[in-house]
């Protein structure tokens, strides 16, 4: 069965053929709703994932403590649980870099011209102004988040097996020509090993989310999972405190079984 990564932006009609394309291929759809029942069914703090938005941080945002680094980690946890199954529609969040590795998943880009992105929001009762103003800031957003989380620019053509306008082609044939190409023979379907690999990259994401909550991750601290439910934490701390306490941190995330520490502390003079 297929996974499939779909990335859009706002007025593209990209929600209503992702749709179409998990109907069809009766799969899952992973919206934001799905993806928010996904992060409670891991355990998550759903507030955490509330409290920010896919946005880079500002300099105000890190003066006051704002973490959107703990965002990208904890929603691409949330993204690879959701990959496990090896097959669903993913909307979103960066979905086609984290799983830009693994040949078994598509990735497709629903695009639509400035004009036709205005039109459909106007038609949900936005002036033309308002909506030329959203779908600017919309789109500087998504921009900036992603350069920050992924170093990439998300409408870079490489990211893409395939891209769609609906604008031209119409939603439903759009959706055809997703769920077509789904179905092609030479699409392979995700292996034990790619789903294994998938399940260490979300664990590993929720990881470095809870060493960032505590200010560690930004030392230098690395982590590792070399096979499923062992962690390898390697870097440098500046006290024997913070070193204790990883351990215990990492003990408590679901699916870890052993931690070894590698962790070198900095002699007080050099702190």
């Amino acid at each position: 069965m297929p996974l499939i990564t779909i990335t859009q932006s706002m007025g593209c009609d990209g929600l209503a053929v992702a749709r179409r394309v998990a109907d069809d291929l009766h799969v899952d759809l992973y919206d934001d709703s799905k993806l928010k029942e996904q992060a409670i069914r891991m355990g998550l703090d759903v507030g955490k994932l509330e409290g920010f938005q896919d946005r880079a941080p500002t300099w105000f945002n890190r003066l006051m403590g704002d973490k959107p680094e703990i965002y990208a980690n904890l929603i691409g946890s949330v993204i690879y649980e959701a990959a496990r199954s090896g097959e669903g529609v993913i909307i979103g969040h960066g979905s086609q870099v984290l799983l830009q590795d693994f040949s078994c998943a598509m990735h497709v880009l629903v695009t639509a011209t400035t004009e036709r992105r205005i039109s459909n929001l106007m038609g949900k009762n936005f002036t033309r102004e308002a909506a030329e103003k959203v779908i600017h800031k919309s789109d500087s957003q998504n921009r900036e988040f992603f350069r920050f989380a992924f170093h990439k620019d998300w409408d870079d053509p490489s990211l893409y097996d395939l891209c769609v306008n609906p604008g031209k082609i119409g939603i439903e044939r759009a959706s055809q020509t997703i769920v077509e190409t789904a179905r092609y023979s030479e699409l392979k379907a995700c292996n034990i090993y790619a789903l294994e690999a998938i399940e260490r990259l979300s664990q590993t994401k929720r990881i470095e989310a809870a060493l960032l909550e505590l200010d560690l991750r930004s030392m230098g601290v690395r982590v590792e999972m070399p096979q499923k439910g062992v962690v390898h934490i390697s870097g440098v701390l500046h006290n024997q405190e913070d070193k204790a306490r990883i351990p215990e941190i990492i003990k408590g995330i679901p699916g870890v079984e052993r931690v070894d520490v590698d962790v070198m502390v900095l002699p007080s003079a050099y702190v």
